[in-house]
């Protein structure tokens, strides 16, 4: 560019012909984006961004350099952040130095998205700046929506700044607990990162008693573990690039599904819903991280559109055995960047998965509590004898203050598709 700056597209799908593409005009932020830092949630916004455009499965990504600091620079911005540790926030630092509280031009920004063949997008943001920049630019700009991203204790202060006397949209969902000190490390739990060929590495976590129940009879699950465990779920999706759970959770336990025991960044919300059931005002329809559900021909056009009104993605896949076909759904994860699944529940998917022989891992918190009566946490597997059960391996194991977590690779028999037919109902 005429400016020195350099910027790199990242784009799905094609650009060019039909509605206006999800775009993020990310401003560069090495401290973010690539040191992980916790001053901001730039970072967090940019792989929010990532899997939202993956999510929607056309979009672009611009990474505009040159914008570091909000325009002032990486050594100017490093000064300013001298001045936040003194006690001023994000604006009266910048002010403080002689500074401008924002430096940024989207000109260029504008002509990189012109030679791309992009004159109007859907812009993935919270800044009205950048708004009125690229529209006085040439670009029209014909929605905008929001990256909320989960607070915690290090940037809040920086998050309501920017609402406050910037005019950010609300930037911030649900106020996080303090940051754990030592956010646990679940590398050893999920172990090899690397997915299978054609679907994504499928992680099944769930929390049980010691009787292997996840629910009383009356489907309370609240809260089987204790909150180390809890935490330990909140850094395993942190961990991955999406979560997914069948609509018996939804409809039973209305979950977030986000990350806010942890730092980090919340994944691909993915529901299994084979006749669009998913309410409307589901906790996990909240236009926080992106939602996609998993449907058939089942669903009406009508549901399909109020799903999407919502907020959600909708993916219609051919029908499986009493549901979504989770063979197809895996598929389709991997193709939009998926590479890492958890999953969450509910007990007919992970008997489901389970019976298909698609878990790579399980994890498993067990409480040290005894229900009697209620929801297994696996069911009919169509295993009759022992020797033919599915077998775990490579065994870890680990002790919170309440709970044991135990992980396990997941060694697939060779007829284990044969049993896929006993999937329930998603």
């Amino acid at each position: 560019m005429p400016t020195g700056s350099v910027y790199l597209a990242l784009s799905q799908g094609g650009l060019r012909g039909g509605d206006p593409p999800l775009t993020r005009l990310h401003s560069e932020c090495l401290t973010g984006d690539v040191l992980g830092s916790l001053r901001c949630d730039c970072g967090i916004q940019l792989r929010l961004a990532l899997r939202r455009i993956a999510a929607e499965g056309r979009g672009l990504l611009l990474y505009a350099t040159g914008h570091e600091g909000r325009g002032v620079g990486l050594v100017d911005k490093l000064r300013a952040y001298v001045e936040q540790d003194a006690g001023a926030d994000t604006v009266d630092a910048n002010l403080r130095l002689g500074l401008p509280v924002d430096g940024r031009s989207y000109d260029d920004s504008a002509a990189v998205l012109r030679q791309l063949g992009v004159d109007a997008v859907r812009l993935l943001t919270n800044n009205p700046d950048k708004v009125a920049g690229l529209r006085a630019a040439g670009i029209a700009v014909v929605g905008t929506e929001p990256l909320r991203t989960a607070a915690h204790s290090r940037n809040v202060g920086y998050l309501r700044t920017k609402e406050r006397r910037l005019g950010h949209l609300r930037l911030a969902g649900e106020e996080l607990e303090p940051a754990p000190e030592a956010p646990p490390d679940v590398l050893g739990l999920i172990g090899d990162a690397d997915p299978p060929t054609g679907r994504p590495r499928v992680v099944l976590k769930y929390a049980q008693t010691l009787d292997g129940r996840i629910a009383t009879g009356g489907g309370d699950s609240k809260w089987i573990s204790g909150t180390e465990e809890r935490a330990l779920s909140h850094a395993l999706r942190a961990a991955c690039d999406a979560v997914m759970v069948g609509i018996g959770t939804v409809l039973q336990d209305d979950p977030r599904l986000t990350v806010r025991l942890v730092p980090g960044a919340s994944p691909l919300r993915v529901v299994l819903d084979s006749t669009l059931r998913t309410p409307s005002d589901a906790l996990l329809l909240d236009g926080g991280p992106a939602t996609l559900v998993l449907t058939t021909d089942r669903a009406t056009e009508a549901d399909r559109r109020r799903v999407r009104v919502a907020g959600a993605g909708i993916c219609v896949l051919p029908r499986g055995p009493g549901g979504v076909d989770l063979r197809a759904g895996l598929r389709v994860l991997r193709e939009r960047g998926v590479r890492t699944l958890l999953v969450e529940g509910g007990a007919r998917v992970i008997t489901s998965l389970l019976g298909a022989g698609l878990v790579d891992r399980l994890v498993i918190g067990t409480a040290p509590r005894i229900i009697g009566a209620g929801t297994e946490a696996v069911g009919d597997l169509g295993i009759a004898r022992v020797a033919d059960g599915i077998e775990l391996r490579n065994r870890s194991v680990h002790l919170t203050a309440e709970d044991v977590v135990t992980a396990w690779d997941v060694a697939q028999a060779p007829d284990a598709g044969a049993r896929s037919g006993r999937a329930s109902r998603a």
